[in-house]
């Protein structure tokens, strides 16, 4: 009986690239989580309790600000995505 060996799937640059784009997203919202997280804490730690309105607002605005930065970054992701697959399609269509 003969051993069968699988080749990987090959997959096309525009998957890839979608993939490295998503990691990338993932990564970027993990560090905006991160760094939220992190704001919370020194926010906590510098404004006494008494100023809790204070430190409310100063927290809702870093995660207002942290979800525009998120929503930025998805579209300029979704952006490079369709400039990239209309590039690789153009240039699959050249080579045939």
């Amino acid at each position: 009986m003969s051993d069968v060996v699988e080749k990987p799937a090959e997959t096309s640059p525009s998957t890839d690239l979608l993939d490295e784009v998503r990691e990338s997203a993932k990564m970027g919202q993990h560090a905006a989580a991160e760094a939220l997280r992190a704001f919370r804490h020194t926010v906590n730690e510098a404004v006494p309790d008494a100023m809790q309105p204070l430190r409310t607002k100063l927290v809702d605005a870093a995660i207002e600000l942290a979800d525009k930065l998120v929503a930025a970054q998805y579209q300029f992701n979704r952006n490079l995505i369709h400039t990239a697959d209309r590039a690789l399609s153009k240039s699959d269509d050249e080579q045939k």
